[in-house]
């Protein structure tokens, strides 16, 4: 039962960490009229971010206590 505690807290780690990513001061860095390979620097760091967030939830979901 201690593991599912674990990988509960670290799941509401990741969502915390996930609102703070798509939140407004962090958004407003990549605000930028700039491009990174030919796509808006804001676009780009959303899907990096959002993959990032998938990413690290399948490890948390797949990992073994």
């Amino acid at each position: 039962m201690h593991g599912f505690e674990k990988k509960g807290q670290r799941m509401v780690a990741l969502c915390m960490l996930g609102c703070l990513l798509f939140n407004f001061p962090v958004l407003a860095l990549f605000n930028v009229p700039a491009t990174f390979l030919g796509v808006p620097v804001l676009y780009a760091y959303i899907f990096v971010a959002w993959g990032l967030l998938i990413a690290l939830m399948a490890r948390v979901a797949e990992k073994r206590d």
